[in-house]
C-alpha cells in the first residue's frame, strides 16, 4: 500500500468514522483536559491526523489560531461541515500531513498527533519534520498505539487486512522505541503518561520538547 492508498482507505471511512461514538470518553476528556491545560491563549497550533475535527472543535477556542489538517479530503469535508454549524475564529481545517505542511504555515508553539504516529510510514522523517515546524522550546503532544506491545495477533492479522484493503498502514513499535527516536529527532520527553481509565491500553500520551 502506498500514501494515496492510505487516503483512499480514510476516504472510504470517513462516514462510519464520523458516526461512530468515541470508544474511552472518560479517556479522551482526561486527555482533552490534560491538553488545553498545556496550550496558551497566544498559541498557534498545528494538530496532524484531525480525523473529521472532534478534538479541534474543542480546543481551537482556547488558542490564536489552530490548523487542523488529516491525509483524507473526506475527513476534512465532514470537519469543515462540523465547523460551519459551530464557527471558531482561527481554526482552518486543511488536507496535508506533517511533511506536506508548508513550513511557511508555521511556525508553531504546539503541534498534536493523537492517534497519529503509528499511521506514518517513516517515523523517523515524521519526527524530524514536526521539529522543523515548531518554534524554539515548542511542544509536541502525542497519543499514539504502541503496536509493538499489543495483543501479538494484532501483529499478525494486520498485514493480511493491509493486503485486501481492509486497514491503513500501521507502524509497529514499542513506547521505550518511541522515546527513542523522540529523543534522536531533537526532543526532550518532560511527561509521558497512562490516560486509560483502566490499566494500559498501551498509548501513553507523551509531551515532548523541542531541544
Amino acid at each position: 500500500m502506498t500514501i494515496e492508498s492510505d487516503a483512499r482507505f480514510w476516504d472510504r471511512a470517513a462516514r462510519k468514522y464520523a458516526a461512530r461514538p468515541i470508544a474511552a470518553p472518560a479517556e479522551y476528556e482526561r486527555t482533552l483536559d490534560r491538553t488545553r491545560a498545556l496550550l496558551k491563549s497566544g498559541d498557534r497550533v498545528l494538530e496532524l491526523g484531525c480525523g473529521t475535527g472532534t478534538t479541534a472543535l474543542r480546543l481551537a477556542g482556547g488558542v490564536e489560531s489552530y490548523l487542523a489538517t488529516d491525509i483524507s479530503a473526506e475527513m476534512i469535508a465532514i470537519a469543515n461541515q462540523k465547523h460551519a454549524m459551530t464557527p471558531i475564529p482561527g481554526l482552518t481545517f486543511r488536507v496535508a500531513t506533517a511533511d506536506t505542511t508548508a513550513v511557511d504555515a508555521g511556525p508553531f508553539d504546539a503541534i498534536l498527533g493523537l492517534n497519529y504516529l503509528h499511521l506514518v510510514r517513516d517515523l523517523h522523517c515524521t519526527l524530524r519534520r514536526i521539529h522543523a515546524l515548531l518554534v524554539a522550546d515548542g511542544v509536541f503532544i502525542s497519543k499514539t498505539p504502541c503496536v509493538g506491545e499489543m495483543n501479538p495477533l494484532v501483529r499478525l492479522v494486520l498485514p493480511a487486512m493491509r493486503a485486501i484493503g481492509m486497514a491503513p498502514h500501521a507502524g509497529v513499535f514499542t513506547s521505550d522505541r518511541l522515546r527513542e527516536l523522540l529523543g534522536a529527532g531533537g526532543f526532550e520527553i518532560v511527561a509521558a503518561e497512562n490516560h486509560a481509565a483502566r490499566g494500559d491500553d498501551h498509548r501513553p500520551y507523551i509531551v515532548a520538547r523541542k531541544m
